[in-house]
């Protein structure tokens, strides 16, 4: 792809200001075609960013981009409606729950729905909360239990060890898909020891103005987006829009950079979350201390292995196969701070397995650590 069309791309996404936006889509403008950026815009979901800058212009452009426009402006429109209901339910029986990544964003920081593509609302509930959670968004709201992953079993113990359950209804036309989850990453390559506490993410939550929704506080937050982006590879689907919840949190919620940090290299996180840092300074332009990116720099041998795969697999282009079987292996890896926290990766220790495996006793260790290497191999999204 071409260096204007990732430009325009890359400002679009961004969250500079408005007038700051359109004048850098003027100037790039007649350098490109319109239908070749409109295929590489729509491709990695960002057509209606854009589109929301080409109002703002006096160019004359195609009717599709404002028909996407509107496409998302009115899904989003019709999730966020969904968000506070399910919130409204829930806090009839005291149950709190948080909007995490781009529901959060949108709900509390971001209000540009035509800006704010998402695919589902993942919702974080404290672990006590949980079953009386999953019973009301059946039996009052009517949502369906259901896995989007073949690999994944309609079983809510199986689906609360592994961290949450995700349902949907149809609304209005549209297939709403909602994540309840106590764990707030709950990758199969996160471990508990390396993830936030949901509970404690929980208690340090920000209320919204006039909302039953709550949102993370500003340096959770931040810390939650990155790691997201991490287990999404930083390129894999939904690919580049991703990095601008990066982008937004720093933006518009105020960071205390020391106690970001603190956090990072308590849970041992630095190489992953660095490189979710660099991504949104890179392409985005996000304001980001050279001090924190400076301390939170990986390993030389790991920095060079990611930087390897992702400049392989390509920053756009959702669509594209981004790494081979052995290539997602070997890039996970490389996310971890050291050769320890790797092998706590793939044999986690009783306590932590137990969490995602129904394990009773530590002489069954070596049998669930066939299990887990199996589901690490094959228990995955696209690649």
């Amino acid at each position: 792809m071409e260096s204007n069309y990732k430009k325009i791309l890359n400002i679009s996404l961004s969250s500079l200001p408005l007038n700051d936006k359109v004048q850098l889509v003027n100037d790039l403008w007649s350098s490109i075609n319109e239908e070749k950026l409109y295929k590489y815009a729509s491709t990695d979901e960002v057509s209606s960013h854009l589109a929301f800058v080409l109002k703002s212009t006096d160019l004359k452009y195609k009717t599709y981009w404002d028909k996407d426009f509107q496409k998302i402006n009115s899904k989003t429109t019709i999730l966020m409606d969904t968000l506070e209901k399910v919130a409204s339910k829930l806090k009839e029986y005291n149950i709190e729950i948080v909007a995490l990544k781009n529901a959060g964003i949108a709900k509390g920081l971001y209000s540009n729905y035509a800006c704010s593509p998402m695919g589902d609302l993942d919702l974080l509930i404290r672990t006590n909360d949980f079953k009386k959670a999953h019973e009301v968004i059946l039996n009052e709201l009517g949502f369906i239990f259901k896995f989007r992953s073949e690999f994944e079993f309609e079983d809510l113990d199986e689906a609360f060890r592994s961290g949450g359950t995700e349902y949907y209804k149809i609304i209005d036309g549209y297939k709403v898909w909602l994540e309840l989850q106590w764990r707030p990453i709950a990758g199969r390559w996160i471990q508990p020891n390396n993830e936030p506490n949901g509970n404690e993410l929980m208690r340090n939550s920000m209320s919204i103005k006039n909302s039953s929704v709550k949102i993370l506080a500003p340096e959770d937050n931040l810390l939650q987006v990155a790691l997201h982006t991490a287990k999404h590879s930083y390129v894999r689907a939904p690919g580049f829009r991703l990095h601008s919840d990066v982008d937004r949190v720093i933006r518009f919620q105020q960071i205390d950079w020391t106690r970001f940090e603190n956090g990072v290299l308590k849970l041992k996180l630095k190489t992953a979350v660095y490189f979710s840092l660099f991504f949104a300074k890179d392409l985005l332009g996000t304001s980001i201390p050279k001090e924190v990116l400076k301390k939170l720099r990986p390993t030389w041998y790991r920095e060079i292995i990611i930087r390897h795969y992702i400049k392989k697999a390509g920053i756009y282009n959702q669509k594209n196969k981004k790494f081979s079987k052995l290539g997602y292996i070997l890039f996970n890896l490389s996310l971890y701070d050291s050769i320890g926290e790797n092998l706590l990766a793939i044999f986690p220790p009783f306590d932590s397995l137990k969490i995602r495996y129904p394990i009773k006793n530590k002489w069954s260790l070596p049998y669930f650590y066939l299990i887990r290497i199996k589901d690490l191999l094959f228990k995955r999204a696209k690649l």
